[in-house]
C-alpha cells in the first residue's frame, strides 16, 4: 500500500482525546475499517465516527492528493454501528483481528 492505512491508523488514534473515545481494536480494510471503541455516550458514536470521517478525510486528501483525482469523496454516509452486549468483547475483538485473513 502507499501509506495511506497507515497514516488513517495514526489519524483514528490521535484524536482520542480531543472526541472522548478509545480504539479498543482496529482493523483498516482496503475499502472499509473496523473498529472497537469505547465512547463517551455524552457524545454519542454516531457524532464521533462523523468526526473520525471528516478530520481524516480532510487530511488524507491534502497529504494524498491522488484520492482526490481517485475518489469524488473518501467515506461515504453509510456506516455500521452496534453496541457490544450480545456477545463478549473478546469475541468481537477476535473478529476484528480474524478480517486481516479475510
Amino acid at each position: 500500500k502507499d501509506g495511506i492505512d497507515t497514516r488513517l491508523r495514526e489519524l483514528i488514534l490521535e484524536k482520542q482525546d480531543e472526541y472522548e473515545y478509545r480504539v479498543l481494536e482496529m482493523e483498516i480494510m482496503p475499502d472499509h475499517v473496523h473498529l472497537l471503541m469505547d465512547v463517551n455516550p455524552k457524545l454519542g458514536v454516531y457524532y464521533v465516527v462523523n468526526r473520525i470521517k471528516g478530520y481524516s478525510s480532510s487530511v488524507l486528501r491534502n497529504e494524498f492528493p491522488s484520492l482526490k483525482r481517485k475518489l469524488p469523496t473518501l467515506w461515504t454516509h453509510s456506516k455500521f454501528i452496534s453496541s457490544v452486549g450480545a456477545v463478549t468483547l473478546e469475541a468481537v475483538r477476535k473478529y476484528i483481528e480474524d478480517q486481516k485473513n479475510v
